[in-house]
């Protein structure tokens, strides 16, 4: 008979031990967490300088903080993980005042978001500074709202009850306005100028601010693609107190394809504040007004010449421009069948709508054909700052024509044969009158 070998209670125990550790190895136990204090801390500062000048406008850009950390949580298979944690400030608006500062605030409420824990998030808010604002320190209050958890209560193994509290907090923000004055345009008056032309605009500058500026110097720009370009950019103010003004003159050029119309220039004032500060105003925009292109037109009656003679023609140009003309000089380009050796006339000074006269001797060729001729002449000129200039051309039109009576009765044997057949008409009726008269 066979007897089977039962195992004892001892190994039985190990082998459920060995199970027991191989199961916990095999199959982890799933765990949640759970944080049981914590709250967001808020803080905010500005992203880079806080010194701001009167009369500017300006994007104040903010760096919102969230330093909250989570102290306390629990670690255990039957907890749920919760979706928020107690430092999350979610939700986030910003609202910033103007509170007693000289600023005015063109930004509505920002919309921030969630901000977790040891993040920070940004958020920009245009401002301007008065134009009149008084240096000196002041604080904007900035206004946040934002809501966080504040308990999580697990109902069962599978749901969580959410509460969160809402938070108000106001931070003053450090807001400094230096030293600086406010420049102003008063006046603006040009010389007439005209496209292609040149000259001077004078500007009178005013600062309204409360300080005074020194060693101030006055700078005029090109403002985007306009057709006016600054010769002279830069004109020396000095001292330049509250309430004074300072008369400027600048020297400007034009461009030939610019329109009738106002284009605009850029002026501003670079000075050193009473602090010692290099400081540079913001742009003015001003106006320049140009007039019609300079031109001329012909007044004078289309002269005439005939063939191979010689003859002074008086030629009339009109300034048809709105600037004056400084020594005005015209000359004429006589091409085949005319000849000359008188082409340049001296016509002087043509302020807009004046007349000058010319005269030129010209000849023309034995075999020019009768008809009217158009001949070119050219003006130069200077401008008010003794720029030259040499105008567009302008046609003179001339006729070639018979002027001798004889000449132009011998070349129409029309004519000629009328006014012989009238001579003889008129012979017949007075030898047939005396006729009569004798015999009665």
């Amino acid at each position: 008979m066979m007897h089977t070998k039962r195992p004892s209670k001892k190994r039985i125990s190990i082998i459920l031990v060995l199970l027991l550790i191989l199961g916990t190895v095999i199959l982890p136990v799933s765990a949640g967490t759970k944080f049981l204090s914590g709250a967001p801390n808020i803080s905010v500062s500005i992203t880079g300088s806080n010194e701001f000048t009167p009369g500017t406008s300006v994007p104040l850009e903010l760096s919102i903080q969230n330093s909250g950390l989570n102290t306390l949580k629990i670690v255990q298979s039957d907890i749920v993980d919760r979706e928020d944690q107690p430092s999350t400030a979610k939700m986030i608006s910003a609202s910033l005042q103007e509170g007693n500062a000289p600023v005015l605030i063109k930004s509505d409420e920002q919309m921030i978001g969630d901000i977790t824990g040891s993040e920070s998030k940004k958020v920009v808010f245009q401002i301007r500074v008065k134009d009149d604002a008084p240096a000196g320190k002041y604080m904007l209050p900035l206004h946040l709202s934002y809501t966080y958890l504040a308990e999580a209560e697990q109902q069962g193994t599978d749901s969580i009850s959410y509460r969160y509290n809402k938070k108000d907090l106001t931070v003053n923000i450090p807001f400094e306005v230096k030293s600086a004055i406010n420049l102003a345009v008063i006046k603006v008056t040009p010389d007439t100028i005209s496209a292609g032309g040149s000259g001077y605009i004078n500007v009178s500058l005013k600062n309204t601010g409360r300080d005074t500026g020194q060693e101030a110097i006055a700078l005029i720009n090109r403002s985007g693609d306009s057709p006016i370009i600054p010769i002279d950019s830069t004109v020396y103010i000095g001292t330049f107190s509250p309430g004074s003004v300072a008369d400027v003159k600048f020297k400007i050029s034009v461009s030939r394809d610019a329109g009738v119309q106002e284009y605009p220039l850029e002026i501003r004032v670079n000075y050193k504040n009473s602090d010692g500060d290099n400081l540079e105003t913001e742009g003015k925009r001003i106006g320049v007004p140009i007039g019609e292109k300079t031109g001329f037109s012909i007044t004078s009656p289309v002269p005439v010449i005939g063939p191979g003679s010689t003859k002074t023609i008086d030629i009339h140009y009109r300034n048809t421009g709105a600037t004056s003309l400084y020594s005005a000089e015209v000359r004429l380009s006589a091409v085949d069948p005319f000849t000359s050796n008188d082409d340049r006339a001296y016509l002087g000074d043509l302020h807009p709508g004046d007349v000058g006269h010319a005269r030129f001797e010209i000849t023309s060729s034995d075999n020019a054909v009768e008809k009217k001729y158009a001949l070119d002449s050219e003006i130069r000129y200077r401008d008010a700052l003794n720029k030259t200039h040499i105008s567009d051309t302008i046609k003179v039109p001339i006729t070639v024509a018979q002027t001798d009576i004889f000449a132009v009765l011998a070349s129409n044997a029309y004519i000629l044969s009328l006014i012989v057949v009238g001579i003889l008409g008129c012979g017949y009726f007075l030898f047939f009158r005396k006729v009569l008269g004798n015999r009665s």
